[in-house]
Order: C-alpha cells, then sequence, then structure tokens
C-alpha cells in the first residue's frame, strides 16, 4: 500500500478534479476500514526522505486532523479514538513523528510538529509519552535545523497543554531550552526566531519564574535584547512577547517600564511597520490593563484590590502622546476603502484612545496643541490627523472638560465635512462627530452641544453627506444614529421631530445606492433608520406607520428576484435580514401604545406571510432576523397570533432543530417565550412539540452551552402560558432541572468566564422553578410540586454557600424562595424553617443596596411568614 500512499496523496492535491475526488475516496475508505494502517502509513509517509514533500505534507495535514476538530463533541471522540488505539500502533507513529524533527525539508519538519503537540495534548494530561518532554530537550545539541524544529514543536507544545499538566522541573527545562534559543550568542537566525516564538506561548507556564527575581531579570533581558535583532520577525517576534507579558505579568514590569518606553519608542519612529505595530500594541495592552483595574476598584487603589494600578500611562504620558501623534501622520492612501486595513496611523489613533480613557481629563492639554497646529494645513494628512487626534480623546476625559472645546470645534467639522478637498478628512470628520454625539449628547449631559440654533445645520451636513463617497456616507450614518440615540428619552417632543420625514427619506435613498454594497453602508443606513424609529416620538408615530408598506414592499421584491449566482443570493440574503430587523423595530415602535398597534395591524397578515416567504427561501441569517421580527409580531397581536401557528409552526420547530448554527437555536427558543406570552393557554396543542425539542437540545452535547440558560428559562414561559396543564411535563423537565443545579451549584477552581456562565445557568434553572410554581398556585394539583421542593431547598443553600452569585441570580432567587412559600403554603413552611440558610439569605437579601434585590427578599419574607402561620 505504501507507493499507492504516496500516489493518493499526491492525486489529492491534483488540479484535475476527478483524480482528486477518487483519491479523496480512497484514503476515506483506507480510514473507515483499517484506522491504525491508515495512521501508520501516513506517519511513516512523513518521515520517509525519499517521497516528495508534497505528500510528506498532506500526510502530517491528515494525521493532524484525525487527532483534533473545531467542534468540541468531534475533538472528545478523536480524542477517545486516539487513546483506545492498540500501545505499538501509537508507539511506532510517535517514532516517525520524532524522527521527522530531523528532516533536512522544512516543511515537512514544520508539520510534523504540530502532530507531536496535537499528540502531546492528549496524552499529557492522561499521564502518557511521560518522556517526550526530555526526548525533546536532548536535542539541544544537533545541528541547527533540528534545534529548529524542537524549538516549534515545544511552542506548539505550550499551545495545546495546559499549564497544570506539565510539572515545574519540566517548565524550567523547557524555559531555559527556550531562552537559551533566544541569545544573542545564538548563531543561527531560525532557531533564534522559533525560540521567540515558542517563549510567546510559554510564557503561560511561566509563574513560578517571574515570581523569582533573578529568573524574570534573565527573561526580561532575553526579550529586550531579541528586539534588537538584525532580522525583522525576530524582532516582531520579541515585541508579541512583550505584549503578552504587558497583560500577563503586568504587576511585574515597574523595574523595566523605563527601558521598554525607550525600546518601543524607537522601533514606532524608526522600524519597520510590523514591528512598530507590535511596539504600539504593547502600551495599547497596559492601557487596557490599568481601565481593567481602575474599573474593577473605581479609581480609588484599595488594598484588598489583587494588583495594584502603577500609573505607567499616567507616568509616560508627557512622551507617550507626542509618540503616538506622531503616528498619526503615517496615514496610507487608500485605508478608509479598504475594511481590513491596519497601519501605524490606525493603531496610533487607536491607542491614543486608550491612553484617554485611562488618564481622562490630563490627556487633553497634551494633544490640543497638536489639533490647533494641524488643522489647517493645507496638506491633508495633518488636518485628517488633527482631526482622528480629536475624536480620539473624546471618550475619558469629562464633559466640563471637552465641552467648551466641542463647542468652538463643532461649526469648524460641520464645515469640513461639506466643503473639505479630501475624502479621507472627511471620513474622519464624520467619525469624530459621531464620537461627539456619542459620549457629549444625551439626557445625561447637564450642558447640551446640539441647540435649536445649530441642530439644523448638523441634520442637513449630514443628509448631504450620506450622498458622499460610501465611506464617508457610511460614518454620516453613524453620526446620525448617536445623535438620534442621544433622543432616546426626551419624553413627549423631541428636537428631531422638524426634520424626521427628511431623515428617513434620505436613509431609505442610501439604501438604494448603487454601491451601498461598500463600506457596510446599506447596512449602516439601516442601523441608523432603526434608530430613528427607535428613538421618535408619538409626535412622528403616523410617518412611522407610512414606513411599513414600504419596507414591506422591498422585502416582497427582494423575494421575488428569481435564478440567482451564489453570491447574489448572498447579498439577496443580507438585504432581507436588514428589511426583517427594520421591520422589528417598526413593529415594536407602533405595538407600543394602543392607538397605532390599532391601525398598525391591519398590516399583520400581510408581514406575517412575507416573513413565512423569507423561511421558505431558507438561509441562516435571513432565519435568525425574521425570527426575531416574527417574535415582536407576536407581542404586538397577542392571542390574536393564534391564527399563524398552524404554518408558523414548522419553521419554529427548524429553528430549535439548528444545533449548528446556534444562534437561530437561541433566538428560536427566544420566540417560543414571545408566542406563550402572546397566546398563553391558546399554545398548548404545541407544546408537546416544543417540549419534546427542547429536552432532545439539552440532552445533545452538540449545541452550544450557551443555547442552555435560556431553555430553562423557555420552561416557565411555557409554564406560565398553560398553568396546571404543564404537569404532564413535569417528570421530564424537573429531573433535568435537578441535574442541572447540581452541576451549577459548586464552581470552586473556575475562573472568571466560567463562573459567568454558572450564574446564567442557576438564573435560567431559577427562573423555570419560579415560573412553574406560580403556574400551578391555586390549582388542585399543587401537591404535585410537593416532591421537587427539598432538591430546590437544598440548590438554593448551596448557591448560598457558594459566595458567587450575582445580583440577577440573587433576586430571582429570593423570589423562588417566596414562589415556594406562596404556592405551597404550610406544606413549605415546615421545610423552609428547617433548610441551612433560608433565614441568612432572606436577611442578607433584605438589606440590599439593590432595591430590586430588597423589593423581591420583602415580598418572600411575606410569603413565609404567611407560609409558617397556617
Amino acid at each position: 500500500m505504501a507507493m499507492e500512499v504516496t500516489q493518493l496523496l499526491l492525486n489529492a492535491q491534483s488540479v484535475d478534479s476527478t483524480a482528486r475526488k477518487h483519491a479523496e475516496e480512497t484514503l476515506k475508505q483506507f480510514q473507515e476500514q483499517n484506522l491504525p494502517g491508515f495512521l501508520l502509513s501516513l506517519s511513516g509517509e512523513l518521515a520517509s526522505e525519499d517521497k516528495p514533500v508534497d505528500s510528506r505534507k498532506l500526510a502530517g495535514l491528515i494525521l493532524k486532523n484525525a487527532l483534533d476538530a473545531k467542534e468540541q463533541h468531534r475533538k472528545y471522540e478523536l480524542v477517545q479514538r486516539w487513546l483506545s488505539l492498540d500501545v505499538t500502533v501509537k508507539t511506532q507513529i510517535k517514532t516517525c513523528l520524532l524522527q521527522t524533527l530531523s528532516s533536512p525539508a522544512p516543511d515537512a519538519r514544520s508539520t510534523a510538529s504540530q502532530v507531536i503537540a496535537k499528540v502531546a495534548g492528549i496524552e499529557l494530561p492522561q499521564k502518557q509519552w511521560p518522556e517526550l518532554i526530555g526526548s525533546l530537550l536532548s536535542n539541544q545539541q544537533l545541528p541547527a535545523h533540528v534545534r529548529q524544529a524542537t524549538l516549534e514543536t515545544l511552542g506548539y507544545l505550550c499551545e495545546e497543554v495546559s499549564p497544570d499538566v506539565l510539572e515545574q522541573d519540566q517548565v524550567n527545562n523547557i524555559l531555559t531550552a527556550v531562552v537559551q534559543g533566544m541569545n544573542a550568542e545564538e548563531g543561527n537566525n531560525d532557531v533564534r526566531l522559533a525560540a521567540t516564538r515558542a517563549l510567546y506561548n510559554a510564557l503561560g507556564f511561566a509563574q513560578a519564574n517571574f515570581n523569582n527575581d533573578m529568573e524574570r531579570d534573565f527573561i526580561m533581558r532575553v526579550v529586550c535584547q531579541a528586539t534588537l535583532s538584525p532580522e525583522v520577525k525576530i524582532r516582531q517576534a520579541a515585541f508579541e512577547c512583550l505584549v503578552s507579558i504587558s497583560s500577563t505579568y503586568y504587576e511585574k514590569l515597574a523595574p523595566y517600564i523605563q527601558d521598554i518606553f525607550s525600546i518601543t519608542a524607537k522601533a514606532v519612529r524608526e522600524d519597520e511597520e510590523p514591528v512598530a505595530l507590535q511596539a504600539i500594541e504593547f502600551w495599547s495592552s497596559i492601557c487596557d490593563e490599568e481601565i481593567d483595574i481602575l474599573e474593577d476598584y473605581g479609581g480609588e487603589f484599595i488594598a484588598d484590590s489583587d494588583v495594584p494600578c502603577y500609573n505607567f500611562i499616567k507616568q509616560a504620558l508627557p512622551a507617550l502622546v507626542p509618540m503616538l501623534l506622531e503616528t498619526l501622520l503615517k496615514q496610507e492612501e487608500d485605508q478608509d476603502q479598504d475594511e481590513g486595513a491596519w497601519n501605524l496611523a490606525m493603531a496610533g489613533g487607536t491607542c491614543l484612545g486608550l491612553v484617554s480613557r485611562t488618564v481622562g481629563d490630563d490627556i487633553v492639554p497634551l494633544v490640543m496643541p497638536f489639533i490647533e497646529e494641524n488643522i489647517t494645513k493645507p496638506d491633508w494628512r495633518q488636518r485628517e490627523a488633527a482631526t482622528y487626534a480629536f475624536g480620539s480623546i473624546l471618550e475619558g476625559p469629562s464633559p466640563d472638560k471637552l465641552i467648551p472645546i466641542v463647542n468652538v470645534a463643532l461649526s469648524f467639522m460641520l464645515t469640513a465635512l461639506t466643503k473639505d478637498p479630501n475624502s479621507h478628512v472627511k471620513d474622519t470628520t464624520a467619525w469624530t462627530l459621531g464620537r461627539i454625539f456619542e459620549f457629549l449628547h444625551g439626557s445625561t449631559v447637564e450642558i447640551p452641544i446640539i441647540t435649536p440654533a445649530n441642530c439644523q445645520q448638523i441634520i442637513t451636513v449630514l443628509l448631504q453627506s450620506m450622498k458622499d463617497a460610501p465611506n464617508v456616507a457610511e460614518k454620516a450614518c453613524g453620526a446620525l444614529y448617536f445623535l438620534s440615540q442621544g433622543y432616546g428619552d426626551v419624553g413627549a417632543s423631541s428636537p428631531l421631530t422638524p426634520f424626521f420625514q427628511e431623515i428617513v427619506q434620505s436613509l431609505l435613498t442610501v439604501t438604494h445606492r448603487e454601491d451601498a454594497g461598500e463600506s457596510r453602508l446599506r447596512t449602516a443606513a439601516y442601523e441608523s433608520l432603526n434608530e430613528v424609529v427607535r428613538c421618535s416620538t408619538d409626535e412622528t408615530a403616523p410617518m412611522v406607520l407610512q414606513l411599513v408598506p414600504v419596507i414591506m414592499m422591498e422585502l416582497h421584491q427582494s423575494l421575488e428576484a428569481q435564478k440567482l449566482s451564489s453570491d447574489e443570493r448572498e447579498k439577496q440574503s443580507e438585504l432581507q435580514g436588514l428589511l426583517c430587523g427594520c421591520l422589528q423595530v417598526v413593529i415594536q415602535k407602533l405595538g407600543a401604545s394602543e392607538p397605532t398597534k390599532y391601525v398598525f395591524l391591519q398590516y399583520a397578515d400581510q408581514i406575517m406571510s412575507l416573513f413565512l416567504k423569507v423561511f421558505a427561501c431558507r438561509s441562516a441569517t435571513v432565519h435568525e432576523e425574521a425570527m426575531l421580527a416574527i417574535g415582536a409580531l407576536a407581542y404586538a397581536t397577542g392571542a390574536d397570533f393564534a391564527k399563524y401557528m398552524p404554518e408558523f409552526y414548522k419553521y419554529l420547530e427548524m429553528g430549535l432543530q439548528n444545533f449548528e448554527e446556534y444562534q437561530v437555536c437561541a433566538v428560536t427558543i427566544g420566540v417560543v417565550g414571545d408566542v406563550c406570552r402572546a397566546l398563553e393557554d391558546r399554545i398548548l396543542p404545541y407544546c408537546d412539540g416544543i417540549m419534546t425539542q427542547l429536552l432532545k437540545d439539552l440532552s445533545s452535547n452538540q449545541l452550544h452551552r450557551s443555547v442552555k440558560p435560556p431553555i430553562f428559562s423557555c420552561f416557565g414561559d411555557i409554564a406560565l402560558a398553560i398553568g396546571e396543564n404543564f404537569e404532564k411535563y413535569l417528570m421530564y423537565s424537573m429531573p433535568m432541572l435537578q441535574s442541572a443545579a447540581e452541576l451549577s451549584a459548586h464552581t470552586s477552581g473556575a475562573d472568571d468566564e466560567m463562573i459567568e456562565y454558572t450564574n446564567l445557568l442557576r438564573n435560567g434553572i431559577l427562573e423555570a422553578y419560579s415560573a412553574i410554581f406560580q403556574s400551578f398556585k391555586n390549582s388542585p394539583k399543587t401537591q404535585l410540586l410537593i416532591p421537587y421542593a427539598p432538591h430546590i431547598l437544598q440548590f438554593l443553600d448551596s448557591i448560598y454557600m457558594e459566595k458567587d452569585m450575582d445580583d440577577v441570580v440573587m433576586r430571582t432567587a429570593i423570589g423562588v424562595l417566596g414562589d415556594l412559600a406562596d404556592t405551597l403554603g404550610s406544606n413549605a413552611g415546615s421545610l423552609i424553617q428547617q433548610s441551612v440558610s433560608s433565614k441568612d439569605f432572606l436577611n442578607e437579601c433584605l438589606s440590599s443596596d439593590d432595591h430590586l434585590i430588597k423589593e423581591s427578599a420583602e415580598w418572600a419574607q411575606m410569603a413565609i411568614s404567611r407560609a409558617i402561620s397556617v
């Protein structure tokens, strides 16, 4: 088979599609019929020097894919499959892989490095392959190309396994080898580069080493030396290490920060762009750290915070700000047209924005002279840089500091937006206006920057700019979005009312521009239109009503288009998503007050039939937007929504079955809740199907975990809608809730992300319990719930003991205690009195600063005292 495998691997890369398909099929059959033989022949191919590089590389790639997959459940299957292989087969494969690290062919070495790391990721946590790290480290005396491959392998290995898998002495040995490879004395640049990249992955393992002053000094010295290497890739990799160190070991940086400033400043001013970008990224990363610390501890350093704020940014300000302002002048000619553009000027502006958020008012006097000096210069680069600098410092400083400056700048910027001859300057000016409206306009700002005197001019300029080049028009739409948002809670009359018709018409015109597909322009126009509608007042309701047939017509036309190419179909589906999103906002707006709701409902049948047509030409993005819009329609139509259920139900079921696109599944679960609230017990005929699907979703290991909390809340929505009819589902739903409750009760050792998810899960479970108890209140079937009460009280005890509930969970939890007492009465009274922590929990909630928690607790206290006194 050996010769044949080589040929198959070459054919699988052939330009001839028939040969390629045949080869892929044969390889697939070989894998299914004889997995050990298949993996052995691949590892043999990869290790064999007389085979072509192309077949060796693909052999390694297929081997790697046989060990790992993106989807969690598939990855788990592949791991189990590898672990169950015969030991001798695995040993042979691993020998071939290690042997390949000495291959003269760089591609074969690099592929082998990745595969070794994947095997290590499976075996080391199982305490298998204990000799691996020792045998890799013994390669350090061998020729340069072997050392390079070994360091690359160690780097990948650190990426694959978690720090707790390696013993500290193994970590020390790896770091010693890596730091040696990085040393300036290392003559071979390939080795030095592989070592620097390996250090980047190994930093997460170096906790103990960074706690030791001597070891940390040594690592920092080697990294800083590598930033001065004559080889650009090594300098870039070394700065990437510094960026990682800045976030992982922020609290250890004080002794080095002065030197790092000198190194980064030199790189930003003189080095090639990839290196300079990383040097700026170092300071952006420090800002992120300090912003987090200051937000967590409210600006005042508190003794019990984990990490003090060293105010590195504040100390570096006088030198850091001028360095960043210089970068703003290094723009690229076409950066506004290229969506993925990232260059020195953009990185510098982004960092300046973060510095502004870190230090607040202190940045303003350092940036204003640059703005004043450059804003009227004949060279567009200077005008654009000055505008960008101004836009970047609008978040962070206090309104008191900024508003006087903005009042002077506003009319200048409005003129620039229409009159400046340069598109870059207009683009940045429109963006800056958007930032002014986002941060300095709205009910929370005491001194309004938009007044009856300038409102007309602002709107005229923005609407004029929407006719400009797509990138400028897109930013103008963004500015209008924030302008509207600032008037979101003005009450009965909005300053935008006189311009409403004109604004809506201009935005609709933008969506029809030939070039609306560029620079996200069409999307921005619809987002802006949605915000204008959302923030409108009753005065403009008749005009919002007129919008309904317009958007319906657009949606109808988009459904008529026939025989589209796949590219056109994608654009069509994106447009349908935008139109459904717009209808959703309009439905919510008009449905919110009785008079407009009554008039709007004449369109309900036609709208629903359009949404069903959107489902019929099935595409995930549209599916999601149409689903959300139907949720809004159900809320607006109430019990009348029942007439749409026979046709809509199959799509609801499809959404609940959509494991792959889990966002669609999550949205559909939310809509089930909307429909339950609208139909109440008229949803009953559909409940068997819905509950069956929800239970399937919960027991699936393919469904993304984020969808599980809303499923539990959805049980509650169904129970509230059908009341005691939920009886038939208790035997299925309660055990599911119980086992999830047990899992979510204990979080010791979990990271922040896990604790956040656990709280979401707890809240979903508690919402379900609460609703199920409420739905059986005053029913003769109440006694069916008594057997579940001890478990629920135990769950409340255990999450109270864990002390990591967030406020939302606390409120729901104390509500459940009240519901239990309220529904079960005296049956619950004695159980609650016996419960370990109910009393403490109740007292803690009664004295909470959060008035919602306090309110729930007062209600629960009354319900409990009623239950106990019976």
